[in-house]
């Protein structure tokens, strides 16, 4: 039997700002399954314990504190106390955290939960209630404090990598490009002006991911927007270039940890 799921779970999105994806939600017991997605998850606690699986432990996180789930890190969720949990989230693409700190291996929490008051303060903008907009100048001005601040929080020392800068942004945009059909690693490589590998290596230490996961994603992050608009399952998968509805939900549940049909009645759809 799964994990019972409460009526009284709710999730409210904000309107997208140059791709920044914000989030408010309540969960009264089960949240979600261990997914992972190729994002950082930032966010707080606004009230009750909310508990989930990292990294071989267990983290509690609770109001004062700041979550930072890195790219690709297998997590779950579920309240921690019998309240249930209250929580903003922010989701930013490792790409925008490079694009600040000029090509550098990404930062890194350990735990998945910081008490730096230099991380909370940066992301105090970002992480404010979804009912503010937030300007476009003042989000950047937010994202570059928060870039840093993520750098300072990890204890990041700058060292120098054999690694392409350069070579792994051809790849990503190559990438983007190339959304609507096959596309082979070989081929991204090439596009790159890289070997295969060390650009697959590059990638993943630059931008938290691997190559096919990013483009996973990316057709993921089509398939929640049709969704939102009220397109249907199946042709949502379609459009996002997935091989069929059945396909599209296994990628869909093992990154957001619950399947689309659900995501959907969140929405209030």
């Amino acid at each position: 039997m799964g994990n019972p799921i409460h009526s009284l779970d709710w999730l409210h999105r904000a309107p997208h700002a140059s791709g920044l994806d914000r989030i408010e939600a309540y969960f009264a017991g089960f949240a979600f399954d261990p997914h992972r997605h190729d994002t950082y998850a930032i966010g707080r606690t606004l009230f009750g314990v909310q508990s989930f699986h990292y990294r071989g432990g267990t983290t509690h996180s609770l109001p004062g504190t700041t979550m930072v789930i890195h790219p690709d890190e297998t997590h779950d969720g579920r309240a921690g106390s019998d309240e249930g949990f209250k929580y903003r989230m922010i989701y930013v693409e490792p790409a925008l955290i490079q694009q600040i700190l000029g090509g550098q291996p990404l930062p890194f929490i350990p735990g998945g939960l910081s008490t730096d008051p230099r991380l909370h303060r940066a992301s105090e903008v970002l992480l404010q209630s979804l009912d503010c907009p937030i300007d476009p100048m003042q989000e950047q001005d937010a994202m570059f404090d928060l870039a840093h601040a993520l750098s300072d929080a990890s204890g990041a020392l700058i060292r120098r990598k054999s690694f392409d800068y350069i070579a792994a942004e051809r790849a990503r945009e190559f990438i983007h490009s190339a959304l609507g059909r096959s596309i082979t690693l070989d081929e991204i490589a090439d596009h790159a002006g890289r070997d295969r590998w060390a650009l697959s290596r590059d990638f993943r230490l630059l931008f938290g991911t691997s190559p096919y996961r990013y483009l996973t994603m990316r057709r993921l992050d089509l398939v929640r927007h049709l969704l939102a608009q009220g397109q249907s399952l199946v042709d949502a998968a379609m459009t996002a270039g997935f091989t069929d509805q059945s396909h599209m939900t296994r990628q869909f549940r093992s990154t957001y940890g619950m399947p689309p049909s659900r995501w959907v009645k969140m929405l209030g759809r």
